[in-house]
Order: C-alpha cells, then structure tokens, then sequence
C-alpha cells in the first residue's frame, strides 16, 4: 500500500506548499498589490477561513462519492484555484482565489487521512497518517524555501504557477495509485453531525485549534522577524525556512511514532515543549545561529503535534471519522487565521515582533490545559479546575 500512501502524500506536498508559501512571499506580494503588513497577513487568514467554512461544506457534498473520485475531484478545485491567484490582478482577487483554493484543503486531508488509516493495521494508523502528512511536511522542507526562492526571483505569480503545475502531476498520481474501491463507512451525515457533538470530539477539535493558533502566531510573520529582527536578507531567508522544514519533517515522522505509543503523554510533552521553544526564540531571534537551531526545534515539536491530534480525533469520533477528520482540518485552519490575526494585531498596536512568540507560548498552555482535561474524561475522574 506504499503508493497509495505516496499519492497522498504528493497531493499534500502541493496543498502545504500553496498554504505555507505565502508567508515567505508576503512582504513581495504587499509591495506589489500596495498593501500594508497586516493586510497581507490577512491573506493566511483568508485562506485559513476558507478552510474551516469549506469544511463542513465540502463534508456534506463529497459524503456518498466513492473516496477516490471525492480525492481527485478536491485536486481539480485545488488546480483551478491556485490558476486563479497567479492571474489575479489585485489584491480582493487574489483573496477571492485563496479561498477558492482553500475549500479543498480540509476534505482533502480529511478524507486522506482516513483513507489512510484504512490502508494499514490498527497499530500503523498513526504512522500511515504521518506518511500522508509527509507530504505536507516536505512542503516547508523543499516546497516552502524554493518556492520563495523562485518567487523572490522570478514574481510572487510564477510561484502559483509552479504550484498549479504540481496539482496537476498529484491529480495524476491519485488516479493511477489510488484504489478504485476504497471501503467506505455507511451512515447518514446528520448521524456524523451528532457524533461530533460529544465532549471529547470538542475538546480534541479544540487542541487542534490552539495548537495551531499558537504556531501561526508567529509562523505568519517569519518573514518580518528574520528580516527586520535577526537581520536575515531576502536570499537568507530562503534557507532559514529549508531548515524549519526540515524539523517539520522529522518532527512529523516522530509524532507519528509517539503517537502510537502513548498519544495523550506524547501530545502534553509536545505541547508542553511548544511553549518552552517559544519563549526561547523571543530572545533568540535577535542572533543568527541561535535562531538557525531554534526554528529547527520548533519545527520539529509543533509538527510532531499534527498526528497525535488527527488520531485522537478519530478515536473520538468513531462513529464519524469522515466528517471528524475533515472538521479537525478546519479547527486547525481556523487556528491558522486567528494566530495570523491575533499576530496582525499586536503588530497593528505597535508592539515588537519579539513579542509574538510569548502569545504562542501563552496559547500552547491552553492546548496543554484542554489536553488534561480531556485525559481527565478518559479516566473518568473529575475535570481539575
């Protein structure tokens, strides 16, 4: 089952890639269109936002498609999209088009990641969903530094271009390696809805959430920080982030390990573990060499994460796992624009970029909260205050 496993993976390459690059590309894509920072920023948060209300969305409308026509069908829009933002013109345009190419991404993770959980034994299933996730992975590791390479040189447009290009071949590689008949769970989607209602379906959607609230707190405005903080130049900053991909990688290899182990100690460490490498790139990041070692870290740990929640979800929500899984994506997009926002506005205030990262600190400390509560539920203990 590895190349069902790798189309995955290839398709997720190129949906990581659209989603993080931006961030690299901000301060050019801001020049061009005229636009302030915050404004640019808003760019992640729309497509964030474009993520979590296609969610649901995307959820009803693919939920009686055969699995892997729902999987192609979400890389065509994925393709149409990411055409729409290279020839966009202006900067609503280019917002509209982010949007339109975010409506696949939840469905697209959502159903790929338990496909993938069914292409392997119970005790694999994290793993098999770290493999999918690699592909997202490697996207900040390859797709990420040379795609803001490539925009840095060539225009921010030829790097949506390039994208599209790379929908394309994963749309090729879904057709030719997924199985035609992939087993599909029978219900209706209003039971699914309902599932999602318990407690402990909630409290891992909201991990998810703050968990990536906390990353793109700061994450979104890399860019600024390498630049204007530790003193980077645009060339520089490329490689940095071929770094920072680079922990990605390895973190999400190893979440995926950890997870399968023991997932909700695995899960408090890491987050735990977030906050802490946050605190200490708000004084790193004002030296070169440290701030090389700590985005490695940070990468590494917060990636880590991305398994250990989408397993939790669904062993939470078993009788909703389509849904469950696609919602998670949400709850982490949604994550996704409030950090960028939240970020926007401490930069908006007048307060130093150093400072983002003691909010993604203070955000992971809630996911640890909702982490122990949770595992509190699994006991069946009393919930600490």
């Amino acid at each position: 089952m590895r190349l069902p496993l790798l189309a995955l993976a290839a398709a997720a390459f190129g949906i990581g890639t659209t989603e993080f690059v931006i961030m690299g590309l901000l301060p050019d894509v801001a020049a061009d269109l005229g636009v302030s920072a915050p404004a640019a920023g808003m760019l992640v948060s729309g497509y964030a936002i474009g993520v979590a209300v296609g969610a649901p969305i995307l959820a009803i409308l693919t939920n009686k498609w055969p699995r892997k026509t729902a999987l192609v069908g979400l890389m065509g829009l994925f393709i149409l999209g990411n055409a729409l933002c290279a020839l966009a013109p202006n900067y609503a345009l280019l917002m509209a088009a982010r949007v339109v190419t975010a409506f696949c991404h939840a469905a697209f993770f959502g159903i790929g990641a338990v496909v993938a959980a069914e292409l392997v034994p119970r005790e694999k299933r994290a793993q098999a969903v770290a493999l999918m996730f690699t592909g997202l992975t490697v996207a900040n590791v390859l797709g990420v530094p040379f795609g803001t390479a490539f925009g840095h040189a060539l225009g921010w447009r030829s790097t949506f271009w390039a994208v599209t290009v790379i929908g394309v071949a994963a749309a090729a590689a879904l057709v030719a390696w997924l199985p035609k008949a992939i087993p599909m769970q029978a219900g209706s989607i209003l039971r699914e809805f309902r599932s999602i209602g318990a407690a402990q379906v909630q409290l891992a959607l909201l991990i998810s959430t703050l968990a990536s609230v906390s990353m793109f707190t700061v994450f979104t405005y890399i860019a600024y920080i390498l630049r204007d903080v530790t003193g980077f130049t645009a060339q520089q900053e490329s490689m940095v982030l071929l770094l920072f991909g680079a922990g990605i990688t390895v973190g999400g290899l190893a979440g995926g390990k950890l997870a399968d182990w023991k997932l909700m100690p695995a899960l408090a460490s890491l987050l735990a573990a977030v906050a802490v490498v946050q605190l200490v790139f708000s004084w790193t990041s004002h030296f070169p060499v440290p701030t090389l070692f700590t985005l490695f870290v940070w990468g590494m740990v917060s990636f880590a994460v991305v398994p250990a929640t989408q397993v939790r979800v669904l062993d939470k929500a078993k009788g909703a796992p389509n849904l469950a899984s696609t919602l998670n994506q949400g709850a982490f997009n949604l994550g996704n624009a409030t950090g960028a926002w939240l970020g926007g506005l401490m930069i908006s205030a007048g307060l130093p970029l150093t400072q983002l990262p003691w909010l993604g600190a203070a955000v992971a400390a809630l996911a640890l909260l909702a982490v122990g509560v949770s595992a509190s539920l699994d006991r069946g203990g009393p919930v600490a205050a």
